[in-house]
């Protein structure tokens, strides 16, 4: 599994023209599942989001979680983080892990998260969304739980 997780002020997605997951303080977090991932791919960058230290505390230092901090997480699913463009200039997407699997593990991860304490907000699976948000700092993290294994 990959994410891109940016520190924002304020984040929200909608689908049509309907929001469906906002937040304010907090983390946004664009999810790929890969081919192969299981359960404890989902539960290590789970663990790892809900616990990254990039919110400053009172010197200013990136000491803080978003659990430390009170905010929100806005998870959106988000399969083109498998791009694959070594090869042309047309990303191949092969890596990417069926839908089924892929809905069954971003839900999962979600669940996860809310299980450590966040508050969590959605996208909405396999919908054509569109995404707002305030990058505060700008602070951007690349978590791949395959680094791991």
């Amino acid at each position: 599994m990959r994410c891109v997780v940016q520190r924002v002020s304020q984040a929200s997605v909608s689908v049509e023209q309907e929001q469906v997951g906002a937040i304010d303080r907090g983390l946004l977090v664009l999810l790929g599942v890969e081919q192969g991932d299981e359960q404890r791919d989902a539960k290590y960058l789970a663990d790892k989001t809900a616990g990254l230290r990039i919110f400053c505390d009172d010197q200013g230092l990136m000491n803080r979680s978003v659990l430390d901090d009170g905010g929100g997480i806005l998870v959106v699913s988000q399969f083109t983080l498998l791009g694959d463009v070594r090869r042309g200039k047309r990303p191949s997407f092969i890596a990417a892990a069926a839908p089924e699997r892929a809905d069954e593990l971003y839900q999962h991860y979600c669940e996860l998260l809310v299980q450590l304490g966040v508050f969590v907000q959605r996208g909405r699976f396999q919908a054509d969304m569109q995404v707002a948000l305030v990058n505060d700092g700008p602070v951007t993290i690349l978590l791949d739980s395959r680094k791991l294994f």
